[in-house]
């Protein structure tokens, strides 16, 4: 790796730090914009996941090598986690090359006292090895550390699921899953995508959670033609169930309240077979505009996509309008800090509070907009209770029209119906249960 590519990861983990962005996004734009080689932009990617997935572990690997009361500049303990990280977590850089490295780019942005400084630390490491965690008697305290997950976090899962669920969903966030895709159904078969991506060495499965999904373990899709002429579209497993349990059928009329970036709207389009109508809503006019762009890539024609906050559609709909709903409600994001690890570092509990009251509020607002015996959809992409289980039963509770849909546990895949994440309220997927995001998902009936 040349000192060049690591000055860029230093600034890209700066930037995620400082300005809260989101990674995959600033990853993928620093890559595309300076033309970035392939193999280069792997040994990238690996490192600012990496620093930021372990940011706590590696900090308690440096406490001890670090002056007490010294304060340290915010690039300077970047430089020394990102040096640790490669040195702990990676084979492909010899320590020796990997200190000379940091220690030439503490010059360049600093001056000699902080080049010694990170050459001392750096040799200290190398010299007397990383601080065993086996010593944090603490169970909450040693799974922050191990797994670099803010301890508040690690004891609110503690206090919703108990130790080994936390440890194993704190342990998924540092692994990765495979790309999984979605293929349009009227424009090519799985089996005759399946047969294309293997020709071009993509190793692949068929997904169980869709008959439409692809699991692909090697392979970047975002460079065939099957994805850029809308034959596959990039989507998690657990958010296709969503079109795979909404019970949709032909002409049938629809809203999508909350509808970015449009993976789920897209496989409506399609379980529909771009028959009726489908309006989808959100609150930003440049993301209902790449619903759009999204829908019309898949060559997919009966999608409305228009700029609207959830709680305003009584302004635009007449109550009883939709045959179906989906309220794939805005949230923490806690179940999908595999591909967004800054999302555990900037998330407090009073956050979780207000999105679960923007929960209620747009599932209240939307709520009269279904007609009688229809069905409304409730996802998020987070593991909380506080978003998922007490927002549906306060929903309930204050909406005795709707009832939790028990079809929806009947019509669920045999291998979910009686999975770990099953209760009264609905079903929610762990990441370290089938591989999948953290995602919650549950079906109402308005009687």
């Amino acid at each position: 790796m040349t000192s060049i590519l690591r000055e860029t990861v230093l600034d890209l983990l700066l930037r995620i730090d400082s300005d809260s962005g989101f990674s995959h996004l600033l990853i993928d734009h620093e890559i595309k914009s300076h033309r970035i080689p392939e193999r280069d932009a792997g040994l990238l990617t690996e490192m600012v996941y990496g620093t930021l997935q372990r940011k706590l572990t590696l900090d308690y690997y440096l406490e001890p090598y670090l002056s007490t009361g010294k304060k340290i500049k915010p690039w300077v303990r970047m430089l020394l986690r990102m040096s640790v990280y490669q040195m702990a977590y990676l084979d492909k850089v010899p320590d020796h090359a990997i200190i000379h490295e940091a220690v030439e780019i503490a010059k360049q942005r600093g001056h000699r006292g902080i080049a010694a400084l990170v050459n001392g630390v750096l040799r200290n490491i190398q010299r007397k090895g990383l601080t065993e965690t086996s010593n944090i008697h603490e169970m909450s305290k040693r799974i922050s550390i191990e797994t670099s997950h803010p301890e508040w976090l690690v004891n609110r899962w503690i206090d919703m699921y108990g130790i080994e669920t936390t440890k194993q969903m704190c342990e998924a966030n540092l692994t990765r899953k495979g790309t999984s895709v979605r293929v349009q159904p009227m424009k090519i078969s799985r089996d005759g995508a399946i047969s294309r991506l293997q020709e071009q060495g993509f190793d692949v499965q068929e997904s169980a959670f869709s008959a439409q999904g692809i699991v692909i373990t090697k392979g970047n899709i975002l460079k065939t033609d099957l994805f850029k002429e809308g034959y596959v579209t990039v989507q998690d497993q657990s958010s296709m169930l969503v079109g795979e349990i909404l019970d949709l059928k032909s002409n049938m009329t629809v809203l999508d309240a909350c509808s970015a970036p449009g993976g789920k709207v897209t496989h409506i389009a399609e379980k529909m077979n771009d028959t009726g109508k489908i309006y989808a809503y959100d609150l930003h006019v440049k993301k209902a505009k790449s619903i759009m762009d999204k829908a019309k890539n898949l060559d997919l024609t009966i999608i409305d996509a228009k700029q609207n906050d959830a709680r305003k559609l009584q302004d635009v709909h007449k109550e009883g309008s939709f045959d179906r709903i989906l309220i794939d409600a805005p949230c923490s994001g806690l179940g999908v800090i595999r591909g967004k690890p800054e999302i555990k570092y900037n998330k407090q509990a009073t956050d979780i509070k207000k999105l679960a009251q923007i929960q209620f509020d747009i599932l209240h607002e939307v709520a009269p907009l279904l007609k009688q015996n229809g069905r409304l959809m409730y996802t998020t992409c987070t593991v909380d209770k506080e978003e998922n289980n007490r927002v549906v039963t306060r929903f309930l509770a204050s909406h005795p029209e709707y009832t939790v849909d028990q079809a929806f546990f009947e019509e669920l895949p045999d291998f979910l119906a009686d999975s770990e994440g099953i209760s009264d309220e609905g079903l929610q997927l762990f990441p370290y249960t089938f591989q999948t995001d953290g995602f919650f998902l549950t079906r109402f009936i308005k009687k």
